[in-house]
């Protein structure tokens, strides 16, 4: 009776005033990004709404909306059926779908609900609802209707055309990928990371990624499961440059020169001064990591403030205050949990203090730096640096 299409919601981008078209031509292009490969498509914005209009037959709606899933900055998708805007057409698409979903599973009780975008329609929204719910009554036997807590919902929004559907899937809201500048993410292979990535690119912000390599410490296997983390963020944020720093002889000048209590903070130190380097190199604006306060010896606020102390810009920490397990939650949802709990080592817990220093002081912290002479072998780590390109989905 019609034709198939996706409708994509937006949030926040709606609030934004007269740069609100920036966020939106970002999106509109991130979504035909996400859907190459998937056939010819007409993508277009109108009204608070992503249409997405297949050109080709053979188009997979399901593995569409797949994708759209996952985009930052779509709040919600339905498949939706694209009618013509008259009350007869609109009663009978819609009647043709309760029916489609009655047939597949029990449906005892429903509900329309109806938004008139185009206000010249002659009835209102109610009204509108009122009629549909009236029309399926008269035709289908042994259901009612139930405005609280119905089996199934029918969808229709009356506008230029109409769209009616039954289904709304979530998506992960946020802000367009592109829209909000490029941070360097300190990528390990833990829990933590992947999830304050997400948490940051889920704000716009275009990630690259900085992991810190010690072999033969660590093994090849441990690369490729941070390598595998950075694949399932850029399925959500797009592509990511993954530098793989090799840490090994840093680790190894700081066991040798400065005292174990020390050594968690001057590693972190040195992490972050050749991130900071990394990120000046790539127009990076702010460091991203995993921390929290007090999860470990090296997140306590006096470590995080000495640590902080060695990079130029700032350094953000999406997880700071969330409960492990919360975090865990978040990672099983993005998908990163099962990857990260993989039982390969990092360099983290390869060179780490038997008592580490929970309250170390700036001062001494800087003393113990300067004994080591790290600034040769920092500037060799990152000319000695390998990016390889992680492409998102």
């Amino acid at each position: 009776m019609g034709e198939k299409v996706i409708l994509a919601r937006c949030g926040e981008i709606m609030l934004k005033g007269l740069n609100r078209p920036v966020f939106e031509n970002r999106l509109l292009r991130n979504i035909r990004h996400a859907l190459s490969g998937l056939g010819k498509v007409s993508v277009y914005k109108s009204q608070s709404r992503m249409y997405i209009e297949p050109e080709d037959s053979t188009f997979n709606f399901d593995k569409a909306a797949e994708k759209l899933s996952v985009v930052f900055g779509i709040v919600s998708i339905s498949i939706a059926e694209k009618i013509d805007t008259d009350i007869d057409i609109i009663r009978k698409t819609a009647l043709e779908q309760f029916r489609n979903i009655h047939d597949l599973k029990t449906v005892n009780t429903f509900k329309i609900e109806t938004k008139r975008g185009k206000k010249s329609f002659p009835l209102k929204s109610t009204e509108i609802s009122a009629d549909i719910g009236a029309y399926i009554l008269e035709n289908t036997e042994g259901i009612s209707v139930n405005v609280h807590n119905p089996d199934i919902t029918i969808y229709i929004e009356v506008r230029e055309s109409t769209f009616v559907y039954s289904g709304i899937i979530r998506g992960c809201g946020g802000m367009p990928t592109g829209t909000g500048g490029k941070v360097i993410l300190l990528l390990s292979g833990g829990i933590d990371s992947p999830v304050a990535g997400w948490m940051t690119a889920r704000r716009g912000v275009v990630l690259e990624a900085v992991h810190f390599y010690s072999y033969p410490y660590t093994s090849e296997r441990s690369k490729q499961k941070v390598i595998t983390l950075a694949e399932i963020l850029a399925a959500y944020c797009g592509n990511i440059k993954l530098h793989v720093v090799p840490f090994t002889e840093i680790q190894l000048e700081l066991s040798r020169s400065c005292p174990g209590d020390y050594l968690t903070i001057l590693m972190r130190r040195a992490m972050y001064k050749i991130a900071d380097r990394i990120a000046a190199g790539c127009g990076a604006l702010a460091v991203v990591t995993g921390e929290s306060i007090g999860q470990v010896a090296s997140q306590t606020l006096q470590a995080i403030s000495v640590t902080d102390e060695a990079c130029t810009m700032p350094v953000f920490r999406p997880l700071i205050g969330m409960d492990k397990n919360d975090v865990v939650d978040a990672a099983r949802k993005i998908g990163t949990y099962d990857t990260s709990i993989m039982p390969y080592e990092d360099c983290c817990t390869v060179f780490v203090a038997k008592h580490p220093r929970t309250r170390p002081t700036l001062t001494r912290t800087v003393a113990h730096e300067e004994k080591a002479s790290l600034d040769r072998l920092i500037e060799e780590a990152v000319a000695e640096t390998e990016i390889i390109n992680v492409k998102g989905g």
